[in-house]
């Protein structure tokens, strides 16, 4: 468990960094500040001060890692010694497939993981919805989701993105325990066909988890959807926001036809 003073080191770090290189971190905050293990944090400290940190980010047989390094205190083997015993935990833990996350523009991110014998897995966009007049839309119930409904939201991570029954029950699981995370179920002709998840925090609403039953994609309800959520959240006052990955080039052309632009890209490596 990380203390209140590591998260606000971090999350000084995280900034300083940002602001430095021009670019965005993408630390998992929601799970950092619900830890319960400490085998997945990685800092160093001089001085009382936070020079490098290293984070592990279980999603069930999955693990993703992402890391950092102050400015002036790069090239001095920080990094290389988190990373070192990031992977050790990695291991520990028997995680079957390991991810190295870093910000697609940063040249000295990617070169690092590229020398370690990281393979290029994908990318993923992080987009922003500029605001624009969206139609009144109909034809669907959203409704807030139950304990009933997870096998239903099981069987759709699943379809939607190909994950094992294991991971995607994993994903289940942390997503129940954060509660700043809505899961909306989406109903048609009262059966239900999908799920879709804001997260609002910091004036920002994330949209994540969005899937639809393979035999209702094609029909045009992912569309409806989206806007509803989307005018309802910019309706309350937040920014709207969601990731997709680049080669999913339906979910991109969707996203970009209501208004979503891009705004950063994080790269993805393999890891052995």
């Amino acid at each position: 468990m990380l203390s209140t003073k590591q998260l606000q080191d971090i999350e000084k770090l995280q900034k300083e960094c940002a602001a430095y290189d021009y670019i965005q971190l993408k630390l998992n905050w929601e799970m950092l500040r619900n830890r319960e293990s400490d085998q997945l944090d990685f800092l160093h400290y001089e001085n009382d001060e936070l020079i490098a940190f290293l984070g592990l980010y279980p999603f069930g047989s999955t693990v993703e890692v992402c890391g950092m390094v102050k400015p002036r205190e790069r090239r001095k083997g920080h990094f290389s010694r988190l990373f070192q015993l990031g992977m050790v935990s990695a291991k520990e833990n028997s995680f079957k497939r390991i991810l190295l996350n870093a910000p697609a523009s940063s040249t000295a991110a990617n070169a690092f993981l590229a020398k370690q014998g990281a393979t290029y897995g994908f990318s993923e966009h992080q987009m922003q919805w500029q605001e624009r007049i969206l139609e009144e839309v109909d034809g669907f119930t959203l409704r807030q989701a139950t304990k009933a409904d997870s096998d239903m939201r099981v069987r759709l991570s699943m379809e939607a993105f190909g994950l094992t029954e294991e991971d995607a029950r994993a994903t289940e699981s942390r997503i129940n325990g954060d509660v700043d995370n809505i899961m909306y179920m989406i109903d048609v002709n009262e059966g239900t066909i999908g799920n879709i998840r804001i997260k609002q925090e910091n004036g920002e609403a994330w949209i994540y988890g969005f899937a639809i039953l393979l035999e209702y994609q094609g029909k045009g309800i992912g569309r409806i959807v989206l806007q509803k959520v989307v005018k309802e959240q910019s309706a309350s006052g937040h920014t709207v926001h969601l990731e997709v990955e680049t080669k999913n080039t339906h979910a991109l052309g969707l996203y970009e036809s209501i208004g979503f632009i891009v705004v950063h890209a994080q790269d993805y490596y393999i890891y052995d």
